[in-house]
């Protein structure tokens, strides 16, 4: 019997893993992929979550897990009518992988198990404990007094046991040796509804040119793409001499409100699965918080399930009104996201 599993080995996962870990709790972390597990992202840490790596791992994010340029500058957004608005701030370029699973090393540092390759399928709550269903070489269970799902947008506990699918962005960037008439240090985002219809980007990892768009309808990526890099090239000089990758991914696509999915009965969801994602797919440090919340909410109320819930959402109140203002403010930039206004 764990008192804890943790599903997910990201940012949300990690950090709630190590927290409960640190309290004398017997973890167990489950991750569906190989460990370091790639995830296609920006991989630019902002302050916020800089200050949170600090404050719940107790040092600073390693040059290990940096790209270069090492620091980022803040973020140049683009609106819809192409008016350029820059935005200083102190950050970090990383790799993912690498990140993650330095944070993982920590949670497994301060005493929780890890198994990767291990799916977690669907789980059924009796009166003091769950049942997870888990899936690597074989199908098998385990008891846990608590899950906490970080899994991510893909989360099977969140279909099977919620019966909630949720509504996908999918996102495809390209990384491409060449050469372009920008600082590397910022990230940039731009948001004009022909380039894409969600938001388009570029930043640079390791002299490597990062283009991205994304999109609610996935036969239309090509189509974006393309008027994204012809935008580039004649606006900014853009030359690409090779591709040298293609990604996709899927994020959640956030609804007006902001409404999130804490859990129930004795699982709970942090992070993305839980519908914690700030504008620009930045969900590191919404992560981050959300399940250092759900950790605390857990072991200080670690008797008392029917309370936990209650605490987990007030120790996030201030979390999701900060996410509905950064919404709010990127549909000051743009009418593609002109229902996450707040009512006035």
């Amino acid at each position: 019997m764990f008192d804890v599993i943790v599903v997910g080995a990201g940012p949300a996962g990690a950090t709630t893993a190590k927290m409960l870990a640190d309290s004398g709790l017997k973890v167990l972390i489950v991750e569906r992929l190989k460990l370091p597990r790639y995830k296609s992202c920006s991989g630019v840490l902002i302050k916020k979550s800089m200050d949170l790596v600090k404050q719940y791992f107790g040092e600073a994010v390693p040059t290990s897990v940096m790209c270069t340029p090492y620091d980022n500058h803040g973020m140049i957004f683009t609106d819809d009518k192409g008016k350029e608005y820059a935005f200083e701030q102190e950050g970090l370029n990383v790799w993912r992988s690498s990140f993650d699973n330095w944070l993982t090393e920590n949670a497994v540092k301060a005493g929780a198990e890890l198994r990767d390759m291990t799916s977690a399928v669907s789980c059924e709550q009796a009166e003091d404990h769950i049942e997870l269903q888990l899936h690597s070489d074989r199908t098998y269970t385990e008891q846990a007094r608590y899950v906490i799902d970080c899994e991510g947008v893909t989360s099977a506990l969140k279909r099977n046991v919620l019966n909630i699918s949720p509504k996908f962005i999918t996102t495809y960037q390209t990384f491409n040796v060449g050469k372009i008439e920008l600082d590397p240090h910022y990230f940039y985002a731009y948001l004009q509804p022909e380039l894409s219809e969600y938001d388009a980007w570029f930043n640079v990892k390791d002299e490597m040119l990062v283009l991205g768009v994304a999109v609610k309808d996935t036969s239309k990526i090509e189509y974006f793409y393309n008027n994204f890099i012809h935008y580039m090239i004649e606006k900014h000089g853009l030359v690409i001499e090779n591709t040298t990758k293609q990604e996709r991914w899927l994020m959640p696509h956030i609804q007006p409100g902001c409404n999130i999915d804490y859990g129930t009965g004795r699982l709970f969801f942090a992070g993305e699965v839980a519908g914690f994602l700030n504008p620009m797919g930045e969900g590191i440090s919404a992560g981050m918080e959300s399940g250092h919340s759900i950790a605390v909410s857990v072991k200080e109320r670690f008797n008392d399930p029917n309370s936990v819930l209650n605490d987990y959402m007030k120790r996030t109140e201030m979390l999701k009104v900060y996410m509905e203002r950064q919404w709010h403010f990127v549909a000051s930039l743009a009418d593609t996201f002109k229902e996450m206004k707040l009512p006035m």
